[in-house]
């Protein structure tokens, strides 16, 4: 095939049209930020077509695309993490080759390649500066399009024509096979001048060694948005020159010039239409939806006003401490203790609980959180409750937060300062400047709560997998039936049953993948459990939980822990309120349960268990590292990392990655355990507010390495 290398004039060519963009334009001032959803790559992540931009997605911003462009059909996830990083996840559907050469076990199923990409944020656009972005493409997968590139982008506006949005970059692998300029990186090192094909070990390692190696080529393009709502137009030149690409087949290209047109219907679909190379007609969709910003309407009671006729009691004796309890339950999620026995009746109960942590101009209530997620608001709420029901003698209200028998923070509120600012008899005053909160001290009496001793749900259930070789999509939908017995505020026993309505793992055929890879089948054995029972014990198990001093507590545990290991298990905790930190341990032994048997256990049994450093960094808002250092299911050891980032809906996004000292043969396919989830809080669903909490999770490839127990957690 002749070669599609540039030719002098379409560089130059580049070069002016760049140029005269610039010159025109320089004078006007910088545009608005465009209304509506930007316009994603091929390859998902704000783009043009074929190549990246420097633009960011609002923060919080979930896209989910899918662009078909003849050889190539990718569906890709991109989340804006950050205000400063893009993340995104892909497979691209190549579907002129076979996901592998053995009918036998892939069968006609087209390849199917995972890739991970990163954006961030150098360079904040300006009135005379650009907005600066570093990227990586096809990172941790095959590499078949892995690259990395440095992008620029400059808005301009005219009065009446609309706005022209212009990008330039260097790129490098997949975004700088045309060639087009040296790679200034060979100034540096010759090693740099040549980049290593194919993949090390397994696949899907972090190839640092190969970054911003090999040939570069320039690229860039213009977006412009037309006055007409929500089109706009687009035209890229193109850095790669698919002479290399692993397509099957042969890519005819015919212009490094590639056009296309964005729609945006509304702020959660738009649709894409592009040529490329001269000759291919491509078209994509994306749906968009903010976490950051996703709210529910809620039918709550609203937040209490002062008034200025309210009369509070003379002295604490004459305090209704039903009603208060009632009100704090109703209006802010806070339940009650129940009292010591000393009194007869309910309304007494709950008095001498309350007067039984009296201090001098103090009132220490200890209740458990039952609806809110926000204990900022509920702490708000109920010390409005508090201003409007306690004498104006008292100068402190303390609200001790217990989950079960844990005392987890004490809220205290300086009760002057609160009324104050609630009243409105100090100017500027703030709430929230009047609450603190604290280490909770363990409670010298036993603390219950009230509560049924038995509860049940029945709720639809949905296991996945997804890039497998056998079928790209592998599922289990299911019934299941949970209960839960509280012997008391310490001790639960917990059960859940599954019955089985439709499930494809008996595609799963995975017995040791090419590599031969021979450590336990701790969770290969998938498809086992899948199709041999059609009811099953999913758990089966108690716990027993005790605060074992000022922030520090304990758990043990036993059963059937999850469907496919029981045993027993301890965990110790500690977690101070007002800390950035978090230490924990935990110890496991358990054995392989059965598939073939209910109740019955294999001959596998494991001792694990990790040491778990938790910290909440104070230099990403809302954001938690996690490092576990230990033994896993397979008796591998090593590091399990995990980051979790909550937006302010509650959803939160994390991503996991586990490291141990087994080979990448050993291993198998990805090299390394590594995934992502969804943790979605269901008052985004519901019209009254509730604690409770879904998740999703996206592991690429199922295998052995770096698994852990599923087991019940303290932390949080």
């Amino acid at each position: 095939m002749p070669s599609t290398k540039p030719a002098k004039p379409a560089k130059l060519a580049l070069a002016i049209t760049l140029a005269l963009a610039s010159l025109v334009t320089a004078s006007q001032a910088q545009a608005d930020i465009i209304d509506g959803p930007l316009a994603q790559s091929d390859f998902g992540g704000v783009g043009l077509l074929q190549t990246p931009t420097a633009r960011m997605n609002p923060y919080g911003e979930l896209s989910i695309n899918y662009s078909d462009a003849d050889e190539y059909r990718r569906t890709a996830v991109s989340l804006q993490l950050f205000p400063w990083l893009t993340a995104t996840a892909r497979y691209t559907d190549i579907r002129y080759q076979l996901y592998s050469g053995d009918s036998n076990f892939s069968g006609d199923q087209t390849l199917k390649d995972k890739g991970f990409d990163a954006k961030v944020l150098l360079l904040q656009e300006g009135k005379y500066l650009p907005q600066l972005a570093l990227g990586l493409q096809d990172v941790g997968g095959t590499g078949i399009f892995a690259g990395e590139y440095l992008v620029a982008n400059k808005r301009f506006s005219t009065s009446e024509l609309g706005s022209f949005d212009v990008s330039l970059g260097m790129g490098w692998g997949y975004l700088g096979r045309r060639d087009n300029i040296s790679n200034p990186f060979c100034e540096i090192a010759d090693r740099m001048c040549e980049r290593p094909r194919g993949t090390s070990g397994s696949g899907g390692k972090f190839e640092v060694d190969k970054w911003f190696r090999g040939p570069a080529a320039l690229f860039g393009g213009v977006q412009y948005y037309t006055p007409i709502d929500g089109l706009s137009l687009m035209a890229e030149y193109d850095p790669n020159d698919y002479q290399l690409d692993n397509a099957g087949r042969d890519i005819d290209v015919d212009s490094p010039w590639n056009l296309g047109a964005h729609y945006a219907y509304n702020d959660n679909v738009s649709f894409k239409l592009g040529y490329e190379r001269g000759n291919t007609v491509t078209f994509g969709v994306t749906f968009n939806y903010n976490f950051n910003k996703a709210y529910q309407p809620k039918i709550e009671p609203a937040k209490r006003i002062a008034k200025s006729d309210n009369t509070t009691p003379a002295s604490i004796n004459e305090v209704d401490y039903q009603k208060l309890a009632n009100d704090l339950l109703t209006e802010s999620g806070w339940k009650l203790a129940e009292g010591t026995g000393a009194h007869d009746n309910e309304s007494a109960n709950v008095n001498a609980n309350a007067n039984a942590t009296n201090k001098t101009n103090s009132i220490e209530l200890i209740a458990t959180q039952t609806r809110f997620r926000d204990t900022d608001e509920a702490v708000d709420r109920a010390a409005r409750i508090l201003a409007d029901s306690m004498p104006e003698s008292l100068t402190e209200y303390r609200i001790t937060e217990y989950d079960g028998n844990l005392g987890k923070a004490t809220h205290v509120i300086n009760a002057e300062a609160y009324k104050a600012a609630y009243r409105g008899e100090r100017m500027l005053a703030d709430t929230d400047n009047a609450i603190r909160t604290t280490s909770a001290t363990p409670s010298q009496q036993q603390v219950s709560f009230k509560q049924d001793k038995f509860s049940w749900s029945i709720e639809p259930d949905l296991d996945q997998s997804f890039g497998g070789a056998e079928s790209f999509y592998l599922y289990q939908l299911s019934l299941k039936a949970s209960a839960n017995y509280q012997f008391n505020d310490a001790l639960q026993l917990s059960g859940k049953m599954g019955i089985n309505l439709a499930n494809s793992y008996d595609k799963f055929n995975y017995l040791l993948d090419s590599q031969g890879a021979t450590l336990p089948r701790v969770r290969t054995r998938i498809r086992e459990y899948a199709i041999n029972q059609e009811v099953w014990l999913e758990h089966l198990s108690a716990r027993y939980t005790e605060q074992l001093g000022r922030n520090l507590y304990g758990q043990v545990y036993g059963g059937y822990l999850e469907r496919m290991f029981g045993g027993v298990g301890a965990e110790v905790l500690k977690q101070a309120p007002n800390s950035n930190w978090a230490f924990g341990f935990d110890v496991n032994y358990v054995k392989q349960r059965d598939p073939y048997k209910d109740l019955g256990f294999d001959d596998y049994d494991v001792l694990t268990g990790h040491a778990s450093v938790y910290w909440d960094t104070p230099y990403i808002p809302n954001t938690t590292l996690i490092a576990r250092a230990g033994r896993f299911l397979a008796k591998d050891e090593g590091v399990h990392l995990e980051l979790q980032h909550e937006f302010d809906s509650g959803v939160i996004a994390g991503a996991f990655a586990a490291f141990t000292n087994v080979s990448d043969e050993e291993y198998g396919e990805g090299s390394f355990t590594k995934g992502f989830y969804l943790s979605i809080p269901f008052d985004l669903f519901f019209v009254r507010n509730t604690k409770a909490r879904g998740s999703l999770g996206w592991m690429p490839i199922l295998r052995d390495g770096g698994q852990m127990l599923r087991r019940p957690h303290l932390y949080r």
